[in-house]
């Protein structure tokens, strides 16, 4: 049997990384659809550059996504889109409702604070960021900050 504090100490940066990997990948599959129709939804508008929805929101939603993916400039990346997230819910969601299961900002919601861990935390071990700091800057991991 592993000993818990030797697998914590190995993984929980490489978890945290593929944790941003994972997000940022979906999140960018929201800019995929609204920008390029794939994958195809039922409801898809055709993309407009000068709109908000899906104009701005697209492409933030597929560059920012690709952008944390690689973890390039994650935390100025993540601050604006844990924005964009608050903005969503509170004009498209908060409308509908007040509680969040009932008028679909669920996600919104868990978008919106993961990028805020991302903006706090950075890009982790596996990232651009870490690749681009001067060689006398330390990381550090989530955990240990």
């Amino acid at each position: 049997m592993p000993d818990v504090a030797t697998l914590r100490f190995t993984w929980e940066a490489r978890m945290f990384s593929i944790l941003r990997i994972v997000v940022g990948l979906l999140y960018m599959e929201h800019g995929l659809a609204k920008i390029l129709d794939f994958p195809h939804l039922p409801n898809h508008l055709p993309y407009a550059p000068f709109t908000l929805s899906p104009g701005l929101q697209g492409l933030l939603e597929l560059a920012g996504g690709l952008l944390l993916a690689l973890g390039l400039f994650t935390r100025t990346v993540a601050f604006v889109l844990a924005g964009n997230m608050a903005v969503a819910y509170f004009l498209v969601h908060a409308p509908r409702g007040f509680f969040p299961l009932l008028n679909g900002g669920e996600l919104a919601i868990v978008y919106c604070f993961v990028f805020l861990y991302f903006w706090v935390a950075g890009g982790g071990e596996w990232s651009l960021d870490r690749l681009r700091a001067p060689a006398s800057a330390s990381v550090v991991s989530p955990s240990r900050a």
